[in-house]
């Protein structure tokens, strides 16, 4: 990955978003985008001088649009229009959604359709720049004309109004301003609605959501194969033939992976050294097996539920790159043309659809990994493991019958898969009439994209339980023949959180965990060679 992204309204990917978000590279503003921004104002300056009616630019807002004000209280409009909407509410967006918010934003208006003065792209950049960042309440935005509430909240800093975060501390935007050197921007028709009337706000999170939704898939795979090692599993399962012979594309890489992963594992076996291990049946009339030739579904079916995420990414990850590289402000300006146009670009239909479905397919894996860990912590099914994953114990020793080992671990995580679950049902078919029916259909993106995020935060808490679990089960089973990839993911672990030998608060283990997930560390260590090397090469 470049460590500069350069806008030019076109060309931003997801990955780029998840750079700049984590305070990481620089951004330009390429000189394509630049001159685009000039034509485009000077448009929209010769169509003003005509006095004909511009919606939002010569006119009210919303219902309001049969009234039509004088260009020289264009600016006046622009800014009360700002004022209006700061009416957001909860959490303030984290500062990873606010920098992906401005560098969002910055690029749709390079895109060179929506005549703003080419400083408010410039003002944006400056503070990203100077990571000096808008505090932005979570919610108030219906995703129906963009993210009006929460863009406002972006729009306020750059002409002097709100607050920024800036070097830790929540400060009026106009003394920020002033330490850094830079002027309030006075609005011209068209800034501020241009600022808030799309869906940067909803783009963010869904951007954000996506890239780590990926990561849940490598680490949900390196999970399914260290399950399938403590439970002494058929690593024939992942065989390339049976899943080409169901060729989703997402299936097959789900099923390569966890087969590479346990190709030299010596607890997760081939399907003819399972046979192996059992007598011919000759004459006899009925033998138990020595093991099990057909593992359960949360194991045998993983790749069918881990490679719908993979999907389900794949077609979400094209119609958010689309959406972060498009003009969806309202009116945009035709240079070539030399028109306006009234629409509905700000619809974030897209945004809402691609992210309840990315909900359920990430959700759909926190089921799974609980199912895994149960069948690890039951003795009825986890193929002579202790219960609840106690350390062995001979029964004379004082410490038998004392401890419970993973009990509370399973109970913890079946709770937390269900609040994932329950977060799953569907936003984008609660539309609200809004604004005196003039926002009669609207999308709900942002509380889509929202949801998006809390689900993928529950589900790395489920990874960091069945790690744990996991890691407890191969050095039960004996971690010396565990693959070469699956120790070290285990060994990571270990590094912060030990093999529990007696009951123990695991809270901190799990904290250490999450650390390790979401530094990117374990996702690291979960991927091959060949995998880092192509994303270094990206």
């Amino acid at each position: 990955m470049t460590e500069r992204a350069v806008l030019d309204g076109r060309s931003l990917t997801i990955a780029q978003v998840v750079q700049i978000s984590r305070g990481e590279g620089q951004v330009g503003l390429s000189e394509a985008a630049a001159e685009r921004l000039r034509e485009s104002r000077s448009l929209k300056l010769d169509l003003i001088a005509t006095q004909q009616p511009i919606y939002g630019v010569t006119t009210g807002f919303g219902d309001s649009a049969n009234n039509q004000i004088s260009p020289a209280k264009a600016a006046e409009l622009q800014r009360n229009m700002i004022r209006y909407h700061l009416n957001g509410t909860g959490p303030a967006a984290t500062a990873e959604v606010a920098r992906a918010t401005l560098l969002i934003r910055a690029n749709c208006l390079a895109r060179g359709n929506s005549a703003v003065n080419p400083a408010i792209v410039d003002r944006l950049l400056d503070l990203l720049r100077h990571d000096a960042l808008p505090v932005i309440p979570e919610r108030g935005s219906v995703g129906a004309s963009g993210d009006l509430v929460p863009m406002c909240y972006v729009a306020a800093p750059l002409i002097g109004e709100g607050e920024l975060l800036y070097q830790g501390s929540v400060r009026p935007a106009a003394d920020v301003l002033a330490e850094l050197g830079l002027d309030p921007i006075v609005p011209e028709a068209k800034d501020g609605l241009a600022l808030i009337n799309g869906t940067s706000f909803s783009s963010a999170y869904a951007a954000l959501a996506i890239a780590r939704a990926e990561e849940l898939a490598v680490l949900a795979e390196t999970c399914t194969a260290l399950a399938s090692e403590g439970l002494n599993g058929n690593r024939s399962h992942f065989n390339a033939f049976i899943h080409e012979e169901k060729p989703h594309p997402g299936q097959i890489t789900s099923a390569r992976r966890v087969a590479e992963i346990l190709a030299d594992s010596g607890l997760a076996l081939e399907h003819s050294q399972v046979l192996g291990l059992s007598d011919a049946l000759e004459d006899r009339g009925y033998q138990r097996l020595t093991r099990t030739i057909q593992d359960r579904y949360s194991i045998r079916c993983a790749p069918h539920v881990i490679g719908v995420l993979r999907d389900t990414i794949d077609w979400a990850r094209r119609w958010i790159e689309i959406e972060i590289n498009s003009s969806n402000d309202n009116p945009l300006f035709d240079v070539a043309g030399g028109t306006v146009h009234s629409g509905g670009n700000f619809y974030g239909g897209h945004v809402v659809q691609a992210m309840d479905a990315l909900k359920v397919a990430v959700a759909n894996v926190a089921d799974l990994l609980d199912r895994q860990l149960e069948l690890l912590v039951d003795e009825k099914f986890n193929n002579g493991l202790t219960p609840n994953l106690i350390a062995p114990v001979q029964a004379d020793e004082w410490a038998a019958g004392l401890h419970h080992g993973f009990k509370g671990m399973q109970l913890a995580c079946s709770a937390i898969t269900a609040e994932a679950l329950k977060n799953t049902n569907p936003v984008s078919v609660f539309s609200r009439s809004t604004e005196a029916h003039n926002q009669d259909k609207v999308s709900m993106s942002p509380i889509a994209a929202r949801d998006a995020r809390t689900i993928v935060d529950l589900v790395q808490e489920v990874v960091a339980i069945h790690l744990l679990a996991a890691c407890q089960a191969v050095e039960i089973r004996g971690a010396g023949q565990l693959a070469t990839r699956s120790r070290a993911v285990h060994d990571l672990v270990r590094t912060v959180a030990p093999f529990v030998d007696t009951d123990r608060r695991m809270d901190a283990d799990i904290q250490a965990v999450l650390r390790l997930i979401r530094s990117g560390e374990l996702v690291d260590a979960a991927r091959s060679e060949e995998e880092r090397k192509e994303l270094a090469d990206a």
